[in-house]
């Protein structure tokens, strides 16, 4: 027999299904999935690896699986939200809390990554401006690079950025356009007409002058006080100087 072990084993070898090379990839880590789920004001595509969540896109953004999958900085395909993965997400959406969402941020740099865990901590129904967030992780004088980080959000709602708001109050640029942030701002019961009137007269923050606490005017806390009470002030030196103090909840930067 002149067959050598070789030969006979490469006349056993047969191609592998198509879906192989795809599972393969999908279960290293090296490509993600993605599906489209309803999102608190239109649906999303939301992609994802075994590190967690990587992108969330709403739909009125792409065109369609195709477009998705171009506007993709990984190689992706169409796939199923694991139940897990699925049941923390609809929480997360009912919510407005990122909570248990595992969310993969290893392809960014170290200071995106401070901006958007801080980020996803301002709870839904409330704002803070750029300037909040640099005080926030240590760094008070990048109030731009800050912007620019929120700017390149790839989770946007889950990670809300569009609860970020410019120094002077008003409500700003958003990735996905203005009004898509207004939208989602009023999804959480807030008044984005409110907002824009409270920046134009230069009011930063409001307190309270039965507690002598002051706070961001979105506060849980501010939104407590009753209207006679309620004082109105331009800055947190104007605040301090009538005998305030900050609010241990929002914490309103200097």
């Amino acid at each position: 027999m002149n067959e050598t072990i070789e030969t006979v084993l490469q006349g056993l070898t047969k191609k592998a299904p198509t879906s192989v090379y795809g599972n393969v990839m999908v279960g290293t880590g090296l490509w993600d999935e993605y599906a489209i789920v309803d999102g608190p004001i239109e649906s999303m595509y939301v992609a994802w690896n075994p590190r967690g969540i990587t992108t969330c896109v709403p739909v009125s953004i792409v065109g369609d699986d195709a477009d998705f999958e171009s506007r993709h900085p990984r190689s992706s395909r169409r796939g199923q939200l694991p139940s897990a993965l699925a049941s923390k997400l609809d929480r997360a959406l009912d919510t407005g809390r990122l909570g248990a969402v595992p969310v993969d941020l290893s392809s960014l740099g170290d200071f995106q990554k401070a901006v958007l865990r801080k980020c996803a901590e301002i709870p839904p129904g409330e704002i803070r401006p750029y300037g909040w967030i640099a005080t926030e992780i240590g760094n008070p004088g990048a109030v731009r690079a800050v912007g620019s980080a929120l700017g390149r959000n790839p989770i946007p709602i889950l990670i809300p950025c569009h609860r970020v708001v410019r120094t002077d109050g008003s409500i700003g640029n958003y990735a996905y356009g203005p009004q898509m942030k207004r939208d989602l701002l009023t999804s959480e019961g807030l008044d984005p007409i409110t907002i824009e009137e409270k920046a134009r007269r230069h009011v930063r923050f409001t307190g309270s002058d039965t507690t002598l606490i002051y706070c961001y005017p979105t506060c849980r806390h501010a939104r407590r006080t009753m209207e006679q009470h309620n004082v109105e002030f331009r800055s947190s030196s104007e605040a301090e100087a009538a005998g305030y103090r900050a609010c241990k909840v929002c914490r309103p930067a200097a």
